[in-house]
């Protein structure tokens, strides 16, 4: 039997009289590639939110292998294996790619102040392993010799794979990438298809994705949740989801549904 990565049983979140998720489950394999899509405002954000401990939810149960994460700070959950990036890039705009990746090992790093401020040994040593990490990373993600460059000056497919690289500073298990082919190029967004298959191939991390380019979620997704005003109306393979009526009317209205 395959293990799951992440459960969630029920799952609900709610802003005042607005239900944003509704009794949400979801079994997501550990090591494959999971797409959650829903149209505009279907919730699918605000269920990552819940996930990665920025929302409380009001019901239901997260579990990431049989561990609850329901109550769980962000930075306790991204140390238990969690890594995201988001919609909108949010780089340290202002520090190079090396210090963006450096930042996301924070809580990997275990020298105290004191030892930084007497620059012990063992400082030393994390602090170059440290760095030996993060151009490892740079190399993996294609950014090799763009160390020093400053984050704001890389070009816009760049700096989604320095978000990308920053998460896996982390060593997740799992990553939830929020819309990480926005705003590319044909050209960009095939490279970013198959950087994702990279991700879970060669690292063997479980993906979690929120994309709108269904080319994207066709393409490379094993399973697709669907959401619609926060209720999951679906759920199922690539083929399945593209031959649903519900989803059809969710994407396209009554109309539609009613040519195909």
């Amino acid at each position: 039997m395959d293990n799951i990565a992440l459960e969630t049983i029920g799952l609900s979140k709610r802003f005042g009289g607005l239900i944003a998720v509704n009794a949400v489950d979801l079994s997501i394999r550990e090591k494959s590639i999971f797409s959650v899509i829903g149209p505009n405002g279907a919730g699918k954000t605000t269920f990552y939110n819940c996930i990665t401990g920025f929302y409380a939810p009001e019901a239901g149960e997260i579990l990431f292998f049989n561990k609850s994460l329901v109550g769980l700070s962000p930075d306790r959950i991204a140390q238990m294996g969690i890594a995201r990036t988001y919609q909108n890039i949010r780089l340290f705009a202002n520090m190079t790619t090396l210090e963006n990746i450096l930042i996301g090992q924070h809580h990997l790093l275990k020298t105290s102040w004191v030892e930084a401020i007497l620059q012990t040994p063992r400082m030393r040593r994390e602090e170059a392993d440290a760095l030996n990490e993060a151009m490892r990373l740079l190399r993996f993600v294609g950014l090799s010799g763009m160390g020093d460059q400053v984050a704001r000056n890389l070009p816009y497919g760049a700096q989604r794979r320095l978000e990308v690289a920053r998460a896996l500073a982390l060593k997740p298990s799992m990553l939830l990438l929020d819309e990480p082919t926005a705003g590319m190029n044909p050209n960009e967004t095939m490279e970013m298809m198959r950087f994702i298959q990279r991700l879970r191939d060669e690292l063997e991390i479980t993906i979690l994705l929120i994309e709108h380019d269904m080319r994207v979620v066709m393409g490379i997704s094993e399973q697709i949740a669907v959401l619609d005003y926060g209720v999951k109306i679906a759920e199922g393979t690539p083929r399945e989801i593209q031959g649903n009526a519900q989803v059809i009317e969710a994407y396209l209205g009554r109309a539609a549904t009613a040519a195909a």
